[in-house]
């Protein structure tokens, strides 16, 4: 590449990976979590059920993006 050029192709030198191959950001919590992980989108659900919050069509998809996002374990 020349001086003053610009990459135009975002796969050329860009060796960052695919956001599926993140890791979920793990927290442990002993004593408050039972035996299996849960998600951040999983605990925000049950608490919003909880208090009579009745979901909405983009839960679903805003839970499982949270839930890829962090996870709690004990």
């Amino acid at each position: 590449m020349r001086e003053g050029e610009l990459m135009t192709n975002t796969s050329e030198g860009n060796n960052a990976p695919d956001q599926s191959e993140f890791q979920a950001h793990r927290i442990r919590l002993p004593g408050f979590i039972a035996d299996e992980e849960i998600g951040l989108g999983d605990v925000i659900k049950q608490a919003s059920s909880y208090f009579g919050i009745k979901p909405c069509g983009g839960c679903r998809q805003r839970a499982a993006a949270l839930n890829h996002w962090m996870v709690f374990t004990r």
